[in-house]
């Protein structure tokens, strides 16, 4: 029986699987998706391609699962950020906030990477269902501020967010990032906060 670096062989398993995911992270950020293999995948994380099989069946079934893993955790945060706000233009700044704090993390990459890749149509199809999820509680919050065209106005707000991730992703002071950012979506929304 192989040696397990855990208290039990599922727990051996479980890290195993998320080295695997960190390494093809890595590659995909730095190689791009084609570069995305099990025997890639398995050199970056110091094991055999066939211990790779054993996770993943192919580059696709990885690239899958890096599609789930980096949304999950980036939703998980934002879940974290809005718990017990009400107040919409208070969801807002904590969705903005927590999203530069995951570019500051490093966070996005994956997503960026994916973005940029030649996917399987399955993939693609995957990662705008994911985005749309994760968007969702900012699409929320700018209805409920009373936006005239909520969908619009989350497009833009989601455009202004995009360029202040790629500032702090680039190495850019996360915490004037967002304070620059907050200002500008607080000035876009609060006449239609504070209509009679």
């Amino acid at each position: 029986m192989p040696k397990i670096s855990a208290a039990t062989v599922a727990e051996h398993r479980a890290q195993q699987q998320a080295a695997l995911i960190g390494a093809a992270i890595d590659v995909l950020v730095e190689q791009g998706a084609a570069a995305v293999t099990p025997a890639t995948v398995g050199a970056r994380a110091g094991l055999a391609r066939s211990s790779v099989y054993q996770y993943f069946p192919s580059g696709a079934a990885i690239l899958a699962s890096i599609v789930e893993s980096s949304f999950a955790d980036a939703d998980r945060a934002v879940r974290q950020a809005l718990h017990g706000l009400n107040d919409p233009v208070e969801r807002i700044a904590a969705y903005i906030t927590a999203e530069l704090r995951l570019a500051e993390q490093g966070a996005h990459r994956p997503a960026s990477a994916l973005m940029r890749a030649d996917l399987p149509p399955e993939c693609q199809e995957r990662v705008r269902e994911l985005h749309h999820q994760h968007a969702a509680p900012l699409l929320a919050a700018i209805t409920d501020c009373g936006a005239p065209d909520p969908l619009l106005t989350a497009h833009l707000v989601g455009g202004l967010l995009q360029a202040a991730v790629n500032v702090v992703d680039a190495g850019g002071d996360r915490a004037a990032t967002t304070e620059r950012t907050l200002s500008l979506v607080r000035a876009g929304l609060v006449p239609t906060t504070t209509r009679p």
